[in-house]
């Protein structure tokens, strides 16, 4: 199972570059090239990336390419949230940590 944050990173990639390959997507987010395609798939299962496969004109090759579904948009909007609550929650402890230090 793939956890919540991961899943909101790996989203976010897709979202602002869906035609990045696996190895740089695996880069970018720290993951081996295994666990990237392990989450991958766990996306496609739940629905919310399809792969869009698209042939390059001049030399005919196939490319691959992720996109984000409907059901996906919506699942990174709510993870997005759930996010930001979360670092607001952690902005409100520490600030009354350091008050009651003061």
């Amino acid at each position: 199972m793939i956890d919540e944050e991961k899943q909101f990173e790996l989203l976010r990639k897709i979202q602002k570059k869906p035609g990045t390959s696996q190895r740089e997507l695996a880069k970018d987010l720290g993951f081996s090239l295994g666990k990237l395609n392990y989450c991958v798939k766990e996306l496609q299962k739940k629905g919310l990336i399809k792969l869009k496969n698209f042939k390059k004109q001049s030399n005919k090759l196939n490319y691959l390419q992720y996109v984000l579904t409907p059901k996906g948009i919506s699942e990174r909007t709510q993870l997005t949230i759930n996010f930001m609550k979360r670092k607001m929650h952690e902005y409100e402890e520490l600030k009354k940590e350091l008050e009651k230090n003061k």
